[in-house]
């Protein structure tokens, strides 16, 4: 399924970004107020999850609970962007990924 595919490289690259701590990623992190370890703990959140999507394509029930993982997540994510002013172009990533995630996850239940 491509909205899989993409949804795994999607997190596995923003969450091995923020496991590295890069420095965009740790002035993020310091942006809305988490430490650069906490934010690694988000990134590897995102890379278990995206492990669970692909898993997903041979056992569907663990991409199920991968995808509503990481829909929490993001809309935690949306919340703290939100919490910290931050305008719509610097929030559009997380809805775009949401809306992503929220299609996976209606592809999953009506196949």
């Amino acid at each position: 399924m491509v909205t899989a595919c993409l949804l795994a490289l999607g997190f596995t690259a923003l969450g091995a970004a923020k496991i590295a701590k890069t420095s965009f990623m740790q002035e993020r992190a310091e942006h809305v107020g988490f430490s650069a370890d906490a934010y690694r703990l988000i990134g590897i959140a995102e890379v278990l999850g995206a492990a669970g999507v692909l898993a997903g394509l041979a056992f569907a029930p663990v991409g199920f609970a991968a995808g509503l993982g990481l829909l929490l997540l993001l809309a935690g994510a949306i919340g703290v962007h939100i919490r910290s002013g931050e305008r719509i172009g610097e929030i559009a990533p997380a809805v775009v990924f949401a809306v992503g995630t929220i299609t996976y996850l209606l592809a999953l239940g009506l196949g």
